[in-house]
């Protein structure tokens, strides 16, 4: 509603009509409100259960993929120490005379974020996705050898 139509023109009301103008905007968002990529990379991240195992010598990442194949998946390592496991699951095309009565698989991106221990092998990672499961295995390095002591002949003079 304008108020210069009623006939009311002075500067409060001025203001209240921009006030007023502007209430529908995004401008009064508050600042650290978080970004539509972390929301949807959060989302992602939930709808991505996995189980992490710690053997002897590996470290194991299961992830259940029911219905994906290879190409839909990404297995990668960021920041030298960070396992990344992303992908997305499209929505089956619809075909002459068939529609969905229900849809209630979940379709979209998946995402997840792993940071990797120190004695990861980040050069010794290998993945296999078998009957929709993927199994993502990351080589321990070997322990550090102990340092041996030093002997330091002593002379006498």
């Amino acid at each position: 509603m304008d108020l210069r139509l009623m006939g009311i023109d002075a500067p409060l009301f001025h203001t209240l009509q921009h006030i007023m103008d502007t209430a529908g905007d995004d401008s009064d968002k508050p600042v650290n409100a978080p970004s539509r990529n972390y929301v949807r990379d959060a989302k992602a991240m939930a709808a991505t259960p996995a189980d992490v195992k710690e053997y002897p010598n590996s470290y194991v990442f299961i992830v259940d993929m029911p219905g994906l194949k290879s190409g839909d998946i990404k297995v990668q390592v960021e920041e030298d120490n960070v396992l990344l496991i992303s992908g997305e699951r499209k929505r089956e095309e619809e075909k002459d005379g068939v529609k969905y009565i229900r849809m209630e698989r979940r379709v979209g991106k998946f995402m997840r974020k792993f940071t990797l221990p120190e004695n990861a092998n980040t050069d010794a990672i290998s993945a296999v996705c078998q009957d929709g499961v993927l199994t993502v295995t990351v080589e321990k390095l070997p322990p550090p050898e102990p340092k041996k002591p030093k002997t330091i002949e002593v002379k006498i003079a």
